[in-house]
């Protein structure tokens, strides 16, 4: 399962609606679990950001749907990150081109 950071903002409708709030992140929850997935993590924030979701999804493909069908609902828009784990990021790593001694 690949990792993924969604950074979300509320829309005017989501403002509006803010109580229902604990109900959307249940909601949220069986959406990833109904797509595949898991919600690792939500956290609400202050600042540029309203809320922070951690999650794991099989593919792009399924983390795209997820979100893009989340933010049809209108409560919410997203900047969505891939994260990449230690062992990830080691191979990577590992592809990169070695550097000559001379560079």
């Amino acid at each position: 399962m690949r990792t993924y950071i969604s950074l979300l903002t509320f829309t005017q409708q989501g403002v509006e609606n803010v109580g229902a709030q604990g109900a959307r992140i249940d909601d949220m929850k069986k959406a990833y679990r109904a797509a595949g997935g898991e919600l690792i993590a939500y956290y609400p924030t202050m600042g540029q950001y309203d809320g922070v979701a951690i999650y794991r999804m099989p593919d792009d493909a399924a983390a795209a749907r997820l979100i893009l069908g989340t933010m049809s609902k209108g409560n919410v828009r997203s900047e969505t990150l891939r994260a990449f784990d230690e062992d990830e990021y080691r191979k990577i790593l590992e592809g990169l081109p070695a550097k000559s001694a001379s560079a």
